[in-house]
């Protein structure tokens, strides 16, 4: 069965389909954060928008990937972030929503996204040439990104329910971007290889 998905995503067909809905969903992914960004100092902008960055990243591999070529620091970027934020996104609306938020018709639509997210960067391990040093320099941006979000008060916007909880929160994401990289280090070193 991964053998014939491993097949299917590998077509032409199906990069473009993938890059059809990443693209907009990038730019959308910006425009949300647009009342959030215009309340951030400029130093702090490129760590704000989390999940837009990480499906940017994921478009730049696949525009890579349709010219016949691979980008291991943009891959490993990609597989970590897409991972990170689509768990984070979605444990954060199902946490809120745990504590009494109503989960709205736009909550199922961010959670399918994002759900989208985390499971688009890992399957595209096979196709990446990632090494050691890439995951190291990825752990460096991506607890650095934490710092920024928790220690500066960066982090996205979190429903109101979970605003007293922050501090949870934080060290929820902390755990999640270690738990993602060794992810991404495990599936890296042990799925064979696969040409595109």
């Amino acid at each position: 069965m991964l053998s014939f998905i491993f097949s299917i995503i590998r077509e032409r067909w199906f990069l473009w389909v993938l890059l059809i809905i990443n693209l907009p969903g990038t730019v959308y992914g910006y425009i949300w954060y647009d009342a959030q960004l215009q309340q951030t100092p400029a130093i702090f902008l490129p760590f704000v928008p989390d999940s837009p960055t990480a499906s940017l990243f994921f478009v730049i591999v696949l525009i890579a990937f349709l010219m016949g070529r691979n980008i291991p620091i943009i891959e490993a970027l990609a597989a970590v972030t897409l991972f990170k934020y689509g768990i984070w996104a979605v444990s954060m609306i199902v946490a809120a929503g745990a504590m009494g938020s109503m989960i709205t018709l736009l909550d199922f639509m961010l959670i399918f996204s994002h759900l989208g997210m985390a499971i688009q960067g890992l399957l595209y391990m096979p196709y990446y040439r990632i090494k050691a040093w890439h995951i190291v320099a990825v752990g460096i941006w991506t607890l650095h990104n934490d710092v920024i979000d928790y220690v500066y008060g960066m982090h996205p916007w979190v429903k109101s329910p979970l605003i007293p909880h922050i501090s949870e929160v934080a060290y929820f994401t902390f755990w999640l971007s270690i738990a993602s990289l060794l992810l991404v280090y495990y599936l890296n070193k042990s799925w064979e290889k696969r040409e595109l």
